[in-house]
């Protein structure tokens, strides 16, 4: 799993049949530290995130599997969980 902070929402007009009633969100990878890593990315919004959040995701096959027809969703990428806090062992907060 990987670190991102959701910082927008993708709206579409028309969707992948099997991504109707999603919701798409910008989110940008975050290193376990929260600094800014690599290029903003699109991902499908499976526990309902917000903006400005820090969320878990998850890419390639593993980000179909949330889908009832893995196989066939085109998802590169899927926001799986919402992070509520962050400790670095050694790290007293």
């Amino acid at each position: 799993m990987n670190l991102a902070k959701v910082i927008g929402t993708i709206w579409a007009t028309v969707k992948d049949s099997h991504l109707e009633r999603t919701k798409l969100q910008l989110i940008q990878p975050l290193t376990e530290q929260g600094k800014l890593m690599g290029n903003p990315l699109s991902a499908v919004d499976t526990v309902g995130a917000g903006q400005g959040e820090i969320v878990f995701y998850v890419t390639s096959r593993e980000a179909s599997l949330m889908f009832p027809e893995p196989l066939l969703t085109p998802v590169d990428a899927a926001i799986v969980g919402i992070v509520d806090r962050i400790q670095v062992p050694g790290n007293p907060e």
